[in-house]
């Protein structure tokens, strides 16, 4: 068995793609490098599933038994960003002469949670983890000699999520101060949560 390229032992928590065909010659590649290439793959793959999760966040909170109509907005418009956001980069990656891999997104697994804190809680972890996932892989192609690809990482997808962090910050923080449900029982803080459009809808 032939050694691995040295990329390939790079310590990361970039969710690279490792199914991942480079078709040599197939398109210019205009020095991107193969370890930039699958991780932008693997990170798109990872933004279509927080756009997933957020979709059934959304579906969630337009049951009869937990109706909250702004929280289910809410949810509902930041899972079309975040499928905006891997379509652009699936749009860079094919700009620059990369491949996208066809692969099978993770359900979602939202199927436990019954209560708006605990929805708050995994957008709010959901979203650390992409601003983690994004600073990692403009770090990695900065080191392989790719600041083109660090650059557009770092201001079409990193930026934008800074306050959004802030946003889920702050609705986690008032969630917990006004007695949000953890359990799917619903309470008055739900209601009141919902109540404040303004907030849940400042990231607009």
């Amino acid at each position: 068995m032939s050694e691995a390229p040295s990329w390939k032992r790079l310590k990361t928590n970039l969710p690279i793609c490792k199914t991942h065909h480079v078709f040599i010659g197939s398109k210019v590649k205009q020095n991107l490098p193969a370890v930039v290439e699958e991780s932008l793959c693997g990170v798109s793959t990872l933004l279509m599933e927080v756009a997933y999760k957020l979709q059934a966040l959304g579906k969630l909170f337009e049951q009869d038994n937990l109706a909250l109509p702004r929280v289910a907005a809410f949810f509902q418009v930041e899972s079309e960003r975040e499928q905006e956001q891997a379509e652009a980069m699936l749009n860079y990656l094919s700009e620059r002469g990369g491949q996208y891999c066809n692969k099978d997104i993770k359900r979602p697994g939202c199927e436990e949670i019954g209560g708006l804190l605990p929805a708050l809680d995994v957008t709010l972890t959901a979203w650390k983890e992409e601003m983690g996932v994004m600073i990692e892989l403009c770090r990695i192609a900065r080191e392989h000699g790719d600041p083109h690809s660090a650059s557009v990482v770092k201001h079409r997808f990193l930026t934008p999520l800074v306050p959004k962090v802030k946003l889920l910050g702050d609705l986690v923080t008032n969630a917990r101060r006004v007695g949000c449900s953890a359990d799917g029982a619903g309470s008055f803080g739900d209601y009141l949560l919902d109540q404040l459009q303004e907030e849940l809808t400042s990231s607009a």
